[in-house]
């Protein structure tokens, strides 16, 4: 139940043809200490419910737990959640041996579009699309439960 994962922003649109599919997330979070994060997820028509606890120093891993739910409960549970609930559209774009979620935030979050891959131990190597940019892996900021209390749109360049 180790969550290994890098991010990075993301430089030009060129994922968005090497997709393979695209599909529309919403999500909140009953809890944003980062100890332990519990976010509530509706991806398509299914309902998430993700306990994830504090990273480590680099921000790569971190304990996460999830289970699906009922649609019907994720909605209702999206209700109780703290301000700020996200919306993104995530494309899924193979590369080599692994696949990149790209995510296109909406909302008080558009303009930012960020990459992330996730990996089997934090030393695996991985090939990387020409149009991944900065990483960004530990900067707090990029993490979604900050996202949903200090949006994009409030950050000054």
């Amino acid at each position: 139940m180790q969550e290994i994962e890098r991010k990075f922003l993301v430089t030009s649109s060129a994922y968005r043809e090497e997709a393979s599919s695209v599909e529309r997330i919403v999500q909140g979070f009953l809890n944003t200490d980062p100890e332990r994060t519990v976010r509530v997820r509706i991806k398509g028509l299914e309902g998430y419910i993700t306990v994830k606890g504090l990273s480590n120093a680099e921000g790569t891993t971190r304990f996460e737990w999830e289970k699906a739910i009922p649609l019907k409960d994720a909605e209702t549970l999206l209700l109780l959640c703290e301000e700020g609930v996200l919306e993104k559209n995530r494309h899924y774009v193979p590369q080599g041996a692994h696949i990149f979620e790209v995510d296109e935030f909406l909302g008080n979050n558009q303009g930012l579009v960020v990459a992330e891959v996730e990996l089997l131990d934090e030393q695996e190597q991985f090939s990387k699309p020409l149009w991944l940019g900065k990483e960004v892996t530990g900067d707090v900021r990029y993490y979604n439960s900050q996202l949903s209390k200090n949006p994009f749109k409030k950050w000054k360049s």
